[in-house]
């Protein structure tokens, strides 16, 4: 039977497309009949790419190093624009618009938060109407907009504050209305440009690689491996020499070094336009995960067949699988109520927000089972954030001196990037050896083994966090600084070394098992919806740590506030405490979740299903 699906009065044709996706889910047991199609057989073009001009993408002319390369170039400058406005941007907040610490930690957080969280929109958009080079080359400009405004702002007196002066320390003009308004409007474009340049940048790099060719396969490979090491790159550039510019050069040629760096990265990422590989939109994931719900509540009053072929599935292919096992909800979308005659005829209408296939039930409720793993992991990020907030503000009080040179406060950042790369090999050389041995697991650590490390970091991270500030106050008071917001402590900035060590190894943790648990876990027709999850527990963090944050400055109040304005009167080693105290009972529900969660490739074999994903073979 050949089938339509719409969601609009003009139905769409996608046979092919269903077929495919079916092709890919080990839930499904028959092996559909496909013709051999090896790189030799397809010949000099690719059938399911085309170049810049609509034809059929040649395969020795486009896609490969050359295009990945404009592409790696562009996200290095991405991530060094995006980075150095972040990471220091809170002491540009306090010293210079003269916000509050709570006030600028706010701002900081949900300027990330909203960056990360713009990605699902970024991804829809790409998915579903304009791909994703168009959705690159768009949200770029956005971002180098952002940018330019936020220059502007640091170089126009009238769009900041006046100067602290001597005689009115600790009671500076904070900056007007105006002012923050012009200051908001830039950093929430320079997020909506990154959220959709973040995205879609991966995965248009990896459109330049045919994945079946085995040459190309591997540098596709290597390409993610290039990617990490750009973002790395672009990331060590910014911590160090882009901070240094900013704090001793001033905020103007940091931010103008910023939105040129940019719009570099968008004329590179152009330059590259002949020779890319362009895929036809497949429509986001999103929309299928609403339709399902949309469709199982309108026939919310209806019964479940006791009979799987009463519920409509492609090709009317039907399985063994775990729905006469495990009924729900979510199956009644899949109820076929409409006429048995247009059913079972050759061709069928039929509105996606009403009628969902098996399949398409199946994925969704594959989703709904990793999301306790997901609200699990939001915590870490919450304790990630106060890395860019909090522990930037102490380090300004701290001595930063290394002989006559003064490091940037935000340059501790450095200490992230320094413990991935030395976790990452200790892991690979040390760790995973011991693990194959004791767990007799071949990876080493599973996903939510490595999480768990991650999350165990974070708490004793917060731990080493609230000691070292009770050590950084116990030096103020014995000097008597407690009463000058801008004094110099005589205690090395070398003391939150830990805390900073701690979280960046954690990352290395959590985000590896992240990233490969969703990967992993993801329905193979939903794998663009894995990167969305992943980063929204990023920006889900940081909103969660700016909304943490205002509840307790309201509570503590300004006499003794946790997080006050002068930190050597506060008391942030509290807030650190209600942290690590935070982060453990989050930990304990992880554990249980964890505990739960069964691999989807264990419980597909639970359920007598095959396993192994349909190949085309061929015969002689």
């Amino acid at each position: 039977m050949e089938s339509y699906l719409s969601d609009s009065p003009r139905p769409l044709q996608i046979p092919h497309l269903l077929r495919q996706r079916f092709n890919q889910i080990p839930l499904i047991k028959k092996k559909l009949n496909n013709e051999c199609t090896t790189p030799e057989k397809q010949g000099k073009t690719l059938p399911d790419a085309w170049d810049y001009k609509g034809r059929p993408a040649e395969r020795s002319e486009t896609g490969g190093w050359t295009a990945a390369a404009m592409i790696l170039g562009g996200e290095a400058m991405e991530r060094l624009t995006t980075l150095g406005i972040a990471v220091n941007l809170v002491t540009y907040l306090t010293a210079t618009m003269h916000l509050g610490n709570a006030n600028s930690a706010n701002t900081v957080t949900n300027f990330l938060g909203t960056s990360f969280m713009l990605c699902l929109l970024g991804g829809f958009i790409a998915d579903t109407f304009l791909g994703r080079y168009l959705t690159i080359a768009i949200f770029a400009i956005v971002q180098a907009t952002g940018v330019t405004i936020l220059t502007i702002s640091t170089v126009i007196p009238s769009l900041r504050p006046p100067k602290c002066t001597a005689d009115r320390v600790g009671h500076c003009i904070p900056a007007t209305g105006t002012q923050l308004g012009v200051l908001y409007t830039a950093l929430y474009l320079t997020a909506l440009g990154t959220g959709g340049l973040k995205s879609s940048v991966s995965g248009f790099g990896s459109d330049q690689f045919d994945d079946s060719d085995k040459e190309e396969r591997l540098q596709m490979t290597n390409f993610f491996n290039w990617f990490f090491f750009f973002i790395s790159i672009g990331s060590l550039c910014a911590v160090t020499v882009l901070v240094y510019i900013e704090d001793n050069l001033g905020r103007e040629w940091g931010y103008g070094i910023c939105a040129c760096a940019i719009v570099i990265g968008l004329v590179m990422f152009l330059s590259g336009t002949r020779r890319y590989r362009f895929k036809k939109l497949v429509g986001s994931p999103l929309t299928q995960i609403a339709g399902v719900f949309v469709a199982a509540w309108r026939k919310r009053d209806l019964e479940l067949p006791s009979d799987s072929s009463l519920l409509f599935n492609v090709d009317d292919i039907q399985d063994e699988g775990p729905w006469k096992k495990k009924p729900s909800f979510l199956d009644k979308a899949a109820i076929k109520d409409v006429d048995p005659e247009i059913m079972g005829s050759g061709v069928t209408v039929v509105n996606r927000w009403y009628l969902s296939t098996l399949i398409d039930v199946e994925e969704v409720k594959l989703v709904i089972k990793m999301l306790p793993i997901w609200a699990t992991t939001i915590m870490f990020w919450t304790v990630y954030a106060q890395m860019t907030t909090f522990s930037v503000s102490q380090a300004t009080t701290m001595d930063r001196r290394i002989g006559s040179f003064l490091i940037p406060a935000a340059s501790l950042t450095v200490f992230f990037v320094g413990s991935i790369l030395l976790t990452v090999p200790i892991y690979d050389r040390l760790i995973v050896p011991v693990a194959r041995k004791l767990l007799k697991n071949p990876q080493g650590l599973t996903p939510l083994q490595r999480i768990g490390v991650g999350l165990v970091l974070s708490i004793f991270a917060m731990v080493a966090a609230a000691l070292t500030e009770l050590k950084r106050l116990r030096t103020a008071k014995s000097y008597d600084l407690t009463g000058d917001p801008t004094a110099v402590i005589p205690l090395s900035v070398f003391w939150l070394v830990p805390q900073f060590f701690l979280v960046g190894s954690g990352e290395a943790f959590t985000y590896i098992g992240q990233l490969d648990f969703f990967l992993r876990e993801c329905p193979k027709g939903m794998k663009t919806i894995s990167t969305g999850l992943f980063l929204s527990t990023l920006s889900l963090g940081f909103f969660f740590s700016s909304l943490l944050v205002t509840i307790v400055h309201k509570v503590t109040g300004n006499k003794r506030a946790w997080l006050a304005d002068n930190l050597n009167q506060g008391k942030l080693y509290d807030f650190y405490w209600l942290l690590a105290i935070l982060s453990a009972l989050n930990l304990v529900v992880y554990l249980v979740c964890a505990k739960w969660y069964v691999y989807k490739d264990k419980r597909l074999a639970e359920e007598g299903m095959e396993l192994e994903e349909v190949e085309p073979s061929c015969h002689a």
